[in-house]
């Protein structure tokens, strides 16, 4: 049997991390993992220390029987929760932020990634982690996103927020609002769309991807009265992207197009920082929005929220974005293999 073929003969195996383990992270992915509608589209294997999982299991009464797993493939028996651990050991402090929690969830992180990279597991779904406890771990990154680029060795990455068909990339990503101006070119832009583009083909199986470019200023700058970075940037990039036969269309004020429900017309939009795109997005979506890392060798989703650690180990956490998650990365790797 070919490689191609045997991929199309089972189920994606999905690697989701554990992400920061004092916040909603474990809940979620043990939730989502022993979901009926999860088994019957993959193979979920937890990544992360078995103790960590046994803490949440017992502690919210879940159940399934944890195994865990030392190499791949592995045969899969029913009613068994797989974990991967990456020779990690540790206890949940549930609601507490700590470097042990930062370092086993940057090095999940990346046992995960390396995973995906090798073709033993076809996807990875990352659990939400704190920053500042990363950080302290040692992994020193603006955000997954940025900590999985790096990995994979891939320097044109675009973050993604999609909730159904509503699909937002991000020009920049984790920068302090008074940075984002001077973080703009004409040659990040065009390479953002073009990231953007090929992913809506490649990944979500559009054939003639519109896109919608979203202005910097209020009002598109006023034509130079209140900013001038449309006249000099992004009108500039309209033009060369349509010449890479890019079909985008702006730059529009955010307001009247998100009030107007304009992104509705366009497969994505791009928008220049962070919030602009995330707000409207996670009003239209929030139990079921999805990030997507666009432009990475592997695919790689996770939840649209943080590690609510208000609501850890209470067994109030909600796997909706969780679940959406595995869903989406499985699609696109069957879209993926389509193309194979």
């Amino acid at each position: 049997m070919s490689r191609v073929q045997s991929q199309w003969s089972r189920h994606p195996i999905i690697a989701v991390t554990v992400g920061d383990m004092n916040g909603i992270g474990p809940e979620i992915a043990l939730k989502s993992a022993t979901t009926k509608s999860i088994h019957s589209i993959c193979q979920p294997l937890l990544v992360g220390p078995i103790s960590v999982f046994d803490f949440y299991k017992k502690r919210l009464r879940i159940s399934g029987r944890l195994e865990e797993i030392s190499e791949l493939p592995h045969r899969w028996s029913k009613g068994v929760i797989p974990v991967w651990n990456p020779g990690l050991r540790g206890l949940p402090r549930p609601q507490s932020c700590s470097a042990t929690s930062g370092t086993i969830a940057g090095k999940s992180l990346l046992h995960a990634a390396r995973l995906c990279l090798h073709g033993s597991v076809d996807g990875v779904v990352t659990a939400p982690v704190s920053k500042h406890a990363m950080d302290m771990g040692g992994f020193h990154y603006p955000g997954q996103t940025e900590m999985l680029a790096h990995i994979c060795g891939s320097q044109k990455v675009v973050m993604m927020l999609i909730a159904g068909s509503f699909r937002v990339g991000l020009a920049t990503v984790h920068l302090p609002l008074r940075k984002v101006a001077e973080n703009l070119s004409v040659s990040r832009i065009l390479e953002k769309l073009e990231v953007v583009s090929r992913s809506l083909k490649t990944d979500f199986n559009i054939r003639s991807p519109r896109i919608a470019l979203l202005a910097l200023n209020p009002h598109a700058g006023e034509d130079g009265l209140l900013g001038s970075e449309e006249r000099k940037i992004l009108r500039p990039v309209l033009e060369k992207a349509r010449n890479g036969k890019i079909h985008v269309e702006g730059p529009f004020p955010a307001d009247g197009f998100f009030g107007r429900h304009s992104y509705r017309e366009y497969d994505a939009v791009l928008a220049m920082y962070h919030d602009q795109g995330l707000i409207p997005l996670k009003m239209a979506g929030f139990r079921v929005g999805v990030n997507f890392s666009a432009g990475l060798p592997i695919v790689r989703t996770s939840p649209d929220h943080g590690t609510a650690f208000d609501l850890a180990g209470k067994g109030m956490a909600d796997p909706s974005s969780m679940i959406a998650a595995i869903k989406l990365a499985v699609s696109i790797i069957r879209n993926r293999r389509r193309r194979l």
